[in-house]
Parts: structure tokens; sequence; C-alpha cells
């Protein structure tokens, strides 16, 4: 505890301004909630057809079979009943562990490292308690036999999101670790949490997006996103940077990088030591990167078709003007990969052989699968995205950030409120964090455009999907390829993506798993030797058959792409400086449309 210096006197005087900084803080939060903008209120929560089917399901099970029921009510009550009892025994006997042997389903849960879980005989009550009540939702779920697999799927999503919300550790009385905190600091743990809160929602005009990481530790250009180059171009959709070489001589064929556009491309760069921009370079390639524009509202009517004239084509169209090549090598990360599909089949169409290989980062092409993702591309949910999209313009991107934070909600959600707001901490100077936080707007048509006819039909890989005038099919990616996926990813699972693979018409496909997930199996240079590869030359197996037989590599994935894109890079020439006399250096690296910020394009 803390210590006590100047007696009752200085204890009021404490208290008394403590209580002013709290009168204040109060002003301050209702203001910032007057500026509140809400999301479309569909979007909370799924329609209530999802809870009408689980209980018509729940009703027709009891109707066949009421004994399986009631025994399942009566196990609940058993426990509960039983538990108590021990709790009170545990007690009077000290309060010990009941059983030491008994299995702990939390075992190894961050949030309940705490040792009061174990020892406290109210602690341990409320977590015993907590996992009884979590486990007779999901038997409930799991017991479920008369729902469609796809509604049970949300079913089970939805349970899981309140089984994680209903956590002890997300409430002041019952979170061990904050009411030591409290204690320990006389109530400035919380005084300081309101602060955090207030500072949240001030920052993003009334939304309770909670700040993952310290926003003043960076500053890009000079201490995150630090790689030389210029921007050479700039149209309304995107800026197109040049990187400065760092070799004497560079592969004659440019290499032209799209990151995505839902966060800004900085990912590749964030620091010298895990630059794939940086690295690239460093291996002698002459290197465009994209960086999207972040829209407001004035881009309503953007669509995808605009994404790839004025984006894609015309990155493609500048970097061999530049160079004088007549091909590039392009490479598309995540929604960028499957627009570089949609691309590939384009230029096919259009008799264009511009690009010369294709390398995809987990890319999706073929939606058939939703995987973690299902919850949201049911019409009810998209319904409300139209909606809201109607109403504001863009998606905005507290809206598909959020959606994202609830795919892992204990690590993005709560476990940094309880830091922020419970224990008034202060959140981490981490470079990742700060990106995460960084987001984009989705300009309208083109949210729609993506999500019912990319996601919901599955257009490109089916029927085609129509766009400038052609119809364009996953079967017409017909150039040399390289897909890169990871083996844990949520967003992009490696089995989906090898599906869009296989349908590609390529003759010439590599296909490589990367251990880790989205973020960290791409962004994994050699030099950690952290992560793993998976390769298999037969893509004509199904997907657990290609993984059981693949043969795996020790370390990063990048040695092994650079051997397979230099054989389609040309010979060397002498090193190219950003820029030539029709595209002369507009800026410096990272550009300025990096630094549009989505909370204020907003405002």
């Amino acid at each position: 505890m803390a210590t006590q210096e100047g007696g009752p006197a200085a204890d009021v005087e404490r208290l008394n301004a403590n209580l002013q900084r709290i009168e204040a803080l109060t002003e301050r939060l209702v203001t910032a909630f007057s500026r509140s903008n809400p999301a479309n209120p569909t979007l909370n929560s799924p329609s209530h057809e999802l809870y009408a089917h689980a209980a018509m399901s729940a009703w027709s099970e009891m109707v066949e079979n009421p004994g399986k029921i009631y025994e399942q009510q009566l196990e609940y009550w058993g426990k509960s009943v039983r538990h108590f009892i021990e709790a009170q025994q545990a007690l009077l006997q000290g309060g010990g562990p009941e059983d030491e042997n008994e299995p702990d389903p939390l075992a190894g849960d961050k949030r309940f490292a705490n040792p009061m879980w174990e020892t406290h005989p109210y602690f341990r009550y409320i977590k015993q308690q907590y996992v009884i009540n979590a486990q007779a939702l999901q038997q409930a779920v799991d017991d479920l036999e008369d729902m469609p697999p796809k509604e049970k799927q949300r079913l089970e999503y939805f349970v899981r999101q309140i089984a994680d919300m209903m956590a002890p550790t997300n409430f002041l009385g019952t979170n061990p670790d904050a009411l030591e905190k409290a204690v320990e600091t006389e109530g400035e743990s919380l005084v300081k949490g309101l602060e955090n809160l207030v500072a949240d929602l001030e920052a993003n005009n009334g939304e309770l997006v909670v700040r993952l990481a310290d926003d003043s530790a960076f500053k890009l250009g000079e201490n995150i996103a630090t790689a030389q180059g210029e921007v050479v171009h700039r149209n309304d959709m995107m800026e197109l940077i040049q990187y400065a070489p760092t070799t004497e001589e560079v592969h004659a064929t440019p290499i032209v990088l799209f990151p995505p556009w839902i966060n800004k491309f900085y990912i590749l760069d964030l620091k010298a030591q895990n630059s794939l921009i940086r690295w690239i370079v460093d291996q002698g390639y002459t290197l465009f990167v994209v960086s999207w524009v972040n829209p407001d509202v004035s881009y309503a009517e953007t669509g995808m078709e605009d994404y790839v004239e004025q984006g894609f084509l015309e990155a493609i169209r500048i970097a061999k003007k530049i160079t004088s090549q007549q091909k590039v090598n392009a490479v598309g990360y995540c929604i960028a990969g499957t627009t570089l599909g949609l691309v590939l089949s384009l230029l096919k169409a259009r008799g264009d052989k511009s690009i010369k290989s294709a390398t995809f980062f987990t890319a999706l092409t073929d939606f058939s699968e939703q995987g973690e993702f299902t919850p949201f591309l049911q019409d009810d949910f998209v319904d409300g995205i139209e909606a809201e999209i109607a109403a504001q313009g863009v998606l905005r991107s507290f809206i598909l950030g959020r959606t994202m934070s609830f795919l892992r909600s204990n690590d993005l959600i709560y476990t940094p409120a309880i830091r922020s707001y419970m224990m008034g901490e202060a959140p981490p100077a981490f470079d990742l964090l700060y990106w995460n936080g960084d987001g984009s707007n989705l300009p309208g048509k083109m949210a729609m455009q993506y999500l019912r006819g990319l996601c919901q039909r599955n257009e490109f890989a089916k029927d085609g999907f129509n766009l400038l005038g052609e119809t364009l099919r996953v079967s017409d990616v017909e150039v040399p390829l390289m897909a890169i996926t990871c083996e844990t990813d949520h967003i992009a699972a490696w089995k989906d993506c090898y599906r869009g693979v296989q349908k590609m018409g390529s003759k010439d496909k590599t296909f490589i798993v990367s251990q880790s997930g989205h973020i960290a199996g791409i962004v994994n240079p050699p030099s950690k030797k952290k992560y793993g590869h998976y390769t298999n030359d037969d893509l004509t197996l199904g997907a657990d058959e290609w993984f059981e037989s693949a043969e795996f590599h020790e370390g990063s994935w990048w040695g092994r792409w650079e051997a397979w894109l230099r054989k389609r890079s040309g010979k060397k020439v002498e090193a190219r400086q950003p820029g030539s006399k029709e595209y002369p250096p507009i800026a410096p690296a990272p550009g300025t449309y990096v630094l549009r910020n989505a909370g204020q394009l907003s405002e």
C-alpha cells in the first residue's frame, strides 16, 4: 500500500483533488459522448432471427427429447450447488484450494494469472462459477441439432462473445489486479483510468475505441516508415513511392507492391530490422509501393474499378515508364492480392502482358468458405453495413477495426481496456499495435462490391465478376505466380487461399504456408530465424493432404521467394534513383496520404 504522508488532512486534500479531477473528467465525458455518430445499430448484434432459430431448435429438442433438456439443467444446477458447498467448506477450512488435482479449463489464461484466483476463496469461487456458466452456455449450443450449420456457427461465435464479455476480469469488483492497484494507489489508478477512457472517446469522436499503443511514441518518417524513397506520382486514389537503391546494380524488371487499403502500407516498413521494403531493395530490386488514399465521404461512389484503373493499372504504367521496361513483377497483399487476381484476369481479356509474375500475400480469391468471418458475411450484418454506408458514404474505419478485433476480443478489446481503464496504465509504445490502430475508411461503393459480389456471391471463383466491361474469372490468372499464406491466419485462412490458387489457370504455381498469422507470417525477416515455412509442389492434393506431405523449412520464406523472383527479373542494370524527367519526385517517403487519419476524416 502507498505510504501515508501528512496524516488525515493530507488524505482529505488528496481526496478533494481527485474529486475535482473526476468532476472535470465527467464534463469532458459528456461532451465526448455528445459528439458521437454511432454505427448503424444492426451492426451491434445479429438479427433476432438467429436467436429465434436457436429457440425453435431448442424447443424442438425439448419436445422430442425432454429428458435430455432436464438432464442438462439439473447437471448445471447440481454443479453450481456443489460448487457453493465446496466453497463454503474451503472457507471454513482456511480457504485452501478445494481440489488441486481438478483440471483447470483456464490454466494458462493470462486473464487469471493473479495468484488470488486460486488462493482467495472469493475470487476462486467467482472464477469457477464463471467456468461452469460458460461451459453450460457452450453445451447448450453444442446440443442443438436442428439448426443449419452456418447458423449454428454464428450462434457459437456470439455465445463465445457473451462468455468473454461476462468474464469476471472485466468488472472492477471481481478483478483482483484492478482492486489491488486501486488500493495501492489510493484510487489514483481509477482516476487515471477515467482519464484514459475520456481521452479515447475524444480521439474517436465519441466512439469507444480502446487505444492499443502510445500514439505519441511514433512519428511517420522519423522512427517508423523510414525507408528512403520518393513519391513519384499522385492521383485521387494513391501515391506511388519509388524507393532509393542501396546496391550499385538492380534487376531490370521492377517490382510494384500493392498493400491492402484497409490499413496503411507501412506494416511492411515498421523498423529497419523487420522492413520487407528495405530487404527487397537490399537484394537489388527497383521497388515501387502504392500508398492508398484514406477516403472521406467524397469517395462514396468510388468502386473497385477505380482501385483497378487509377491504382493498379496506373502504378504499373508509371513504373514501366520510369524504368523503361515492358513488364513488372506485381505483389498484392490481402485485399490487394484479391484485386491483383482481378487485374490479371482483366489484362488477359485486354491482351495486355504488363505483368511478368504475380506474388500473392495471404490473398483470398475463392470465398466459398468464410471461416471466422461467417458471422459478419450474412445478410443481416451486410444489410447493416449497406445502411451504414447509405448514411455515411463510407465504411468507417472504427467499424471495420472493431469487427476484426472481436475475432480476438480478449487480446484486442478486453485486456487492453482493463489495463487502460481499470488499472490506469498508459498503452505501450509498440509499433505493430500503433499501425493496427491507424486504419482507413473504405469507399461505400467499393465496400459493397467486395462484400456482395466477391465475399457473398463468390463471383470471381464461380460465374465471373463483372468489372470495366469484362467478366473476370480466377481461372484466367495465367502468369507465373507464388502464393504465400500463413498457418494460423484467421483473416485469410491458408486452406481457403489454397483453394483459390488451385483454380488459377497458371501452369507455373508455387504455394507456401508460413508459420504464424496474417501479419507475423508475412513480416518474418530471415535475421529473426523465428518462423519456418512449408512447401509442396503437388497442388492437385486436397489441403490437408498437401500439408501432411509438405516439406518443412526452418526460417523465413523471404529468401525462397527472392530466389524465385530473381529468375523472373531480368539482367542487372545500373541502379535507378527515384523518379524521371516525366515523373520527378514530389515528396519524400512515406508521402502525405499515409498521414491522413480516419478519425479526423469522419469529423
